[in-house]
């Protein structure tokens, strides 16, 4: 069976490179090419690949859903390729290559927009799309939107969400390959976790949402750069409810100096104004800066009833955060 394989393999690669070789029987030009797009319209031609495309990676995930459900009845299956990500990769780069040829055939030689993009400042401006228009930069940008997407929705998840709804059964608990990407790089204080948690850091709250829970607390470890160091590093503080999002990241940090913990609050200082009070500046590994304070002593005082029937006040010292600075955009 398996020499009847390689036979046959030989002789589809043999009449494959037969085809490639042999002088067409109808030549087509570069002019034919765009008379004919200029006919149907350049969107209409766009438009078809990107779908052809699309469905050539619903294809091949289906394919590996079946693969994995016929395993799982102990049915020996062939292999349909190796990961999602790796597949990803390979579409992304066909694409890239047609991309340019379309730029520089369909649009008269003008460069395509970069799909780039920035949301590490102005208050969330990566939003919900995270980009531009869901087309922009072609299937490369639209997969690279996805797995990016896919990485914020696993980061702002609680763990203990359950998935729901379409989005839950086709992506995964896992929230899909970026979610997968997401989980491997957080853990090792990657670039691309780095990134994403930058992006839910400084992005607006109400789009993107905030990371909390158990993930808030190693997205901090990743983004302040302890990940990074090795389990042997010293020196490293804990951290507990913890919060990112918004331009603000809170929560209480336990030390050798405190070891019962000390609240803390981290400002975006491209988006508050500097805090009132005692603070430090401090660096992201992205390269942004925050200020942050730690719970000063405040005097926190209780109402309770005299007996003469007047308003009383118990007094005590408590450690309190200072009021949270303006944000540079309500100025």
């Amino acid at each position: 069976m398996k020499k009847f394989k390689k036979i046959l393999f030989l002789a589809l690669m043999v009449a494959a490179l037969s085809c490639l070789f042999c002088q067409p029987a109808f030549a087509i030009s570069e002019e034919d090419v765009q008379a004919q797009v200029d006919a149907v319209g350049k969107e209409t031609v766009s438009g078809n690949v990107l779908i052809w495309f699309m469905c050539a990676i619903g294809f091949l995930k289906v394919s590996q859903k079946i693969d994995s459900f016929m395993a799982s009845l102990g049915v020996n299956v062939g292999h349909t390729g190796g990961s999602m990500l790796a597949e990803a990769m390979i579409a992304a780069k066909g694409i890239g290559g047609f991309k340019n040829f379309s730029s520089h055939h369909f649009g008269g030689g003008r460069s395509s927009s970069s799909t780039h993009v920035n949301a590490s400042g102005g208050g969330g401006r990566g939003g919900a799309g995270f980009g531009a228009g869901f087309a922009s930069g072609g299937l490369a940008g639209v997969i690279k939107r996805n797995v990016t997407n896919n990485a914020i929705k696993t980061a702002t998840t609680p763990s203990d969400a359950k998935p729901s709804g379409l989005g839950g059964l086709v992506g995964g608990a896992a929230g899909g390959v970026g979610g997968h990407i997401y989980s491997s790089s957080v853990s090792k204080g990657g670039s691309f976790a780095n990134n994403v948690i930058g992006s839910v850091a400084t992005g607006n709250i109400t789009q993107m949402g905030s990371i909390t829970g158990e993930k808030a607390v190693e997205a901090l470890h990743s983004y302040m750069g302890h990940t990074a160091l090795g389990a042997g590093a010293e020196n490293i503080p804990t951290y507990q409810n913890v919060e990112i999002g918004g331009g603000r990241i809170t929560g209480t940090e336990v030390t050798p100096e405190h070891p019962e913990g000390i609240a803390f609050g981290m400002y975006h200082a491209d988006q508050y104004v500097a805090p009132e009070g005692q603070y430090t500046t401090v660096h992201a590994v992205d390269g942004t800066a925050w200020y942050k304070q730690y719970a000063v002593d405040a005097v926190d005082k209780t109402p309770y009833m005299a007996p003469d029937g007047s308003i009383a006040y118990n007094e005590s010292i408590v450690k309190k955060l200072p009021p949270t600075p303006k944000r540079k955009d309500k100025i």
